[in-house]
């Protein structure tokens, strides 16, 4: 199972079922939070929502389209974040990210996704990253920002979440902007 260590405090492991109670438990601590721009609290109710979710996230490892993980700070597990999807043959990885309320502002998903994106380049042989975020979440938008990913354009009403439409701000890193800047 795939196991990345970012310092000594942080890590990234697949996510698996044995996971699911603590990430469950993490997502009802952080739900009101959350809920302001992930548009799956609702249906997220019980620990069989989040086992169904782990399933889904597993079936696309192992189908090698996408690959999601639990973050570790400290050894607890604090959020997730991974690729979405990973589109082979366009070469580019799509990036998604939560984290607990409580563990925002250490810093830890600009170290997750500045990894994240490594990952993609230099292991899997990827040629872009993306990161797509709701317009008016400053948080979230940050994270991309900070890596220097370039600001590609907007996709108008792009999620439903929950009575309204939100649009998304499209980030891309591409390979040889990454590694040149990290040279």
């Amino acid at each position: 199972m795939f196991t990345h260590k970012i310092d000594e405090d942080l890590a990234l492991k697949l996510i698996e079922l044995r996971d699911a109670e603590s990430v469950f438990e993490l997502t009802n601590n952080s739900r009101d939070y959350l809920r302001e721009w992930l548009p799956w609290l609702d249906i997220t109710t019980k620990l069989e929502d989040t086992k169904g979710f782990i399933n889904i996230c597993l079936k696309g490892y192992f189908e090698n389209k996408s690959m999601n993980t639990v973050i570790l700070f400290k050894g607890e597990i604090v959020g997730i974040a991974g690729f979405n999807e990973i589109n082979w043959s366009n070469k580019t990885a799509y990036i998604g990210y939560w984290l607990g309320e409580e563990f925002q502002g250490n810093g830890i998903m600009t170290k997750v996704a500045s990894t994240l994106t490594d990952y993609a380049f230099n292991e899997l042989n990827l040629n872009k990253v993306e990161i797509r975020v709701a317009e008016e979440n400053e948080k979230s938008r940050v994270i991309p920002e900070r890596l220097s990913f370039v600001k590609e354009g907007s996709i108008r009403q792009a999620e439903w979440l929950y009575d309204h439409y939100v649009n998304h701000i499209v980030y891309g890193m591409l390979v040889e902007e990454w590694n040149g800047k990290n040279e």
